[in-house]
């Protein structure tokens, strides 16, 4: 029995508005990374299910994933480094003052 492409579709879709509200909404620079890490997840699943769906079983998919899963490793990262860098700096991870960088 086969998964319907719909259902993966309205997965993807909720994991990528979970993710959304939660870069939104969020002050903390850290919650706001994991969000966008979901949002990213989602895209990684859309390309997996259409892949599969068009072309039937292969591994290409699946090495485009961890492709895609090891860059998303490396933005994480940087950006963590980033955050880190700020706290040191303003004592903070409220997204709110990392405005003051602007000026």
């Amino acid at each position: 029995m086969s998964i319907p492409l719909s259902y993966y579709l309205v997965l993807s879709a909720i994991l990528f508005a979970i993710g959304l509200c939660g870069a939104l909404t969020r002050k903390n620079a850290i919650i706001v990374l994991m969000a966008i890490e979901i949002m990213f997840n989602a895209a990684i699943l859309n390309l997996i299910v259409f892949w599969h769906y068009r072309f039937g079983c292969s591994v290409t998919p699946q090495m485009f994933a961890i492709f895609a899963i090891a860059i998303a490793a490396a933005e994480s990262t940087v950006g963590l480094a980033l955050v880190i860098a700020v706290y040191r700096h303003y004592r903070s991870v409220d997204v709110d003052e990392m405005r003051a960088l602007k000026g």
